[in-house]
């Protein structure tokens, strides 16, 4: 090649074209590094014909390439995939690119990297923010950024406790080896639906060709020993797989599992990796030395080697869905790459979603059911407590019912768990004097209170501020009042019911790391803990044989609003904490507190007929030409001028194309009208299905401009209607 097409890492720049110099040798996928004016960017060379150039420019006007890295090449599937997403979700391919490459230090050849650990030493001079630090980075290890940030310090804090030597040097080597998972080494023994199961997914590895698999088994079914068989067999043929997790907090304790079962634990990717383990797994996984990667949704775009397989866990989980930049969803992708680099693909889920069990309707999709729990555990007794007919107390928030079954469990030396999926002490705070609503001040948001953390909160920008002692609006001194429950209000009232119960809150806030989450498992094993109040954290994945009673505080709290899944997320979520008890020898027991007991979603729960409220709300989509049967897709105006945002919102509107099968409403100030001080409107198109509505919104916006300090999103397939 004497010209190469090039996709840098530059979000609002297209492909660029440079002269390959002389005896150096590039293909579409290599990773170069390449001269952008001053700087210096890496890119990937790319097919001319698949990504077209705005101008073509003459060979004596190219610049020439730098170098390119001693890494594989980009391939062809993962090129494919990158496109199609770009194409899909209406974002720039630079965009989805740096997904795959997303370890600048990684394209750097083999080379040691000096980190930074507490020595456990107390300098003599030690000021609130080293003392700060001190605590907040005890046991880690990292760069000096990494470790500042932890602590949130500046950098010349940690360098200050370097020099007074409370903090060492220490060489790291980042490229050694990751053990080899042996997948004979604890094969399980396997019920006679679990081995025919596992059976047709090892098949299907076998057979090395595009199969998307749901995997539907109610919750302690033994789902993970039986993808495992699968992921025995890739191992067997020495490919690569890839384990999807929603959440990060799942990571840690699934790694113990995974070692238990082959030996050592796998390849781990997610945000709280330092960057000297994100480099050396990126490497790995680029090399094909990594053969089961586990991790969050950004690890579905990186270069693996040879990919055999990928398992998407809790495949129905909405935090798959990426909400800001590239707002992809990991499920849909996953199946695109399964597609592009032709493997199987199983989707393992207790609650799948109406769109996945759409396509296994129509064909689409394999199914494989698992209706049972493994061994002598049985599916939970669910009951409903109509807080109509049962309240609580006054100024109390479990119903007498549910307070004496978690006496009873304690008695029975058994573990409880309630269930509010609402974090901090409460969501609203006011002034009982003059009625004042402490409000966000960048977001159309009310601040949470945090009574742990002593300071109210905001959950959409992070605005946090201390509790005042005066109402600010009238001056009243002791006048502001809690309204409404948190985790951390329910769990005082554990506390003031039964003081002698070891309990434990489990949220973002306490659990924010997979450290945090395997220190949270081992205290739960070791019965360090009686009672568990938690969020949706809490919902999926554990599974703790002595926890036997479990109590949903307000079944009521997501069936408000007008989200279209509000219904099919409330009864997916507690089917999945219900899911939580009983899971050993001792039985389960569920009561679910509301308001609403004959609700559809209470009713499917209670009588365990998921099916027939699956049939309702998949006719009511149908009848809506909702997803799965039409498409949606947001789109988002925002600007820190008010003005600017309403009138670009207006103009989108009047220049909306009329076409077959395609409405246009809006636009509107979006439900949270505010966030992180941009003022916003939204529209939103209603399209049939079979219409390419990303093809009509790419030339509608395109051939509109509005001004510099406004921002147009596109949300495709959109799951938060905030």
């Amino acid at each position: 090649m004497s010209r190469a097409r090039v996709l840098l890492l530059n979000a609002a720049l297209g492909p660029l074209d440079y002269r390959v110099p002389y005896g150096m040798t590039v293909e579409p996928g290599s990773i170069v590094l390449a001269p952008l004016g001053p700087r210096q960017l890496a890119g990937v060379v790319w097919e001319a014909e698949r990504m077209p150039s705005d101008a073509e420019v003459g060979d004596n006007r190219l610049r020439p390439l730098l170098s390119a890295y001693d890494l594989p090449p980009i391939a062809a599937p993962l090129r494919r995939l990158i496109e199609w997403t770009a194409n899909y979700y209406l974002s720039p391919p630079a965009a989805v690119l740096r997904m795959a490459l997303s370890s600048a230090s990684a394209l750097d050849g083999n080379k040691t990297i000096v980190e930074y650990r507490p020595t456990g030493e107390v300098p003599p001079r030690l000021t609130p923010q080293r003392a700060q630090a001190l605590e907040r980075i005890a046991g880690r290890q990292g760069l000096v950024r990494e470790l500042a940030l932890a602590a949130d310090v500046s950098d010349a804090v940690i360098r200050g406790l370097v020099k007074a030597g409370a903090i060492e040097t220490i060489e790291v080597r980042v490229d050694d080896p990751f053990a080899v998972p042996d997948p004979g080494h604890a094969p399980p023994i396997l019920s006679e639906e679990q081995t025919q199961a596992a059976g047709s997914l090892t098949e299907s590895v076998r057979a090395r060709a595009f199969a998307p698999i749901l995997l539907d088994g109610v919750t302690g079914s033994g789902k993970t020993e039986v993808y495992f068989e699968a992921v025995a067999e890739a191992i067997r043929q020495r490919r690569q797989t890839l384990v999807l997790l929603p959440e990060i907090a799942l990571t840690e304790p699934f790694l113990t599992r995974f070692a238990a079962r082959f030996g050592c634990a796998p390849v781990a990717w997610h945000s709280d990796l330092r960057q000297t383990q994100r480099r050396r797994a990126w490497r790995a996984i680029a090399s094909g030395e990594a053969l089961v990667t586990v991790g969050a949704r950004s690890a579905l775009f990186l270069p693996y080697r040879d990919l055999g397989l990928i398992v998407v866990d809790e495949a129905h989980e909405t935090s798959f869905k990426q909400e800001e930049g590239v707002m992809y969803h990991a499920r849909d992708v996953a199946v695109m790459r399964g597609q592009f680099e032709g493997i199987p693909v199983v989707l393992a889920s207790a609650t799948p979603a109406i769109e996945t069990r759409q396509q296994v309707a129509a064909g689409r999709y394999a199914e494989l059911k698992l209706p049972g729990r493994y061994g002598v555990a049985e599916m939970p007794e669910i009951e409903a407590l109509d807080l109509t007919l049962d309240p609580p107390p006054r100024g109390r928030w479990l119903a007498p019912r549910l307070v004496a079954a978690m006496s009873e469990t304690l008695e029975k030396g058994e573990q409880a768990l309630l269930f509010l999926n609402r974090r901090g002490y409460a969501p609203l705070t006011l002034c009982r004097t003059c009625g004042h609503r402490f409000q966000c001040p960048n977001c159309t948001a009310w601040m949470v209170e945090h009574r742990l953390l002593a300071r109210l909160a905001c959950h959409h920008c992070g605005h946090v501020m201390p509790p005042p002692r005066l109402c600010p609006e009238c001056g009243e001194e002791d006048s502001l009042v809690a309204c409404g429950p948190g985790v951390e209000r329910i769990a005082d009232e554990v506390a003031a019911l039964f003081p002698e119960a070891r309990t434990a809150i489990v949220t973002s806030d306490t659990i924010w790391s997979p450290a945090k989450a395997a220190e949270f498992v081992a205290r739960m094993e070791a019965h360090a803990i009686d009672i568990v109040v938690g969020t949706q954290l809490v919902t999926k994945g554990y599974h703790f044989p002595n926890l036997t009673l479990v109590g949903v505080v307000d079944a009521d709290l997501g069936l408000s609003g007008g989200d279209l899944r509000a219904a099919e997320r409330s009864f997916q979520q507690i089917a999945q904490v219900a899911g939580r008890a009983g899971r050993g020898a001792k039985p389960g027991r569920v009561l679910v507190q509301t308001r609403e007991p004959k609700a559809p979603v209470i009713r499917a729960l209670i009588s365990g007929d998921a099916e027939s409220f699956y049939e309702a709300e998949t006719d009511s989509r149908r009848h809506a030409g909702a997803p799965p049967f039409g498409r949606y897709a947001a789109i988002i105006v925002s600007s820190e001028k008010l003005e600017e945002a309403v009138e670009t919102a207006r103009s989108i509107g009047r220049t909306a194309p009329e076409v077959e099968g395609m409405h246009v409403y809006g636009p509107a100030p979006a439900p949270l009208a505010m966030l992180r001080g941009r003022h916003r409107q939204r529209l939103l198109v209603h399209a049939r299905r079979a219409l390419d509505v990303q093809d009509v919104i790419r030339d509608w916006l395109g051939a509109l401009e509005w001004p510099r300090g406004v921002r147009v999103a596109v949300d495709v397939d959109p799951y938060s209607f905030l």
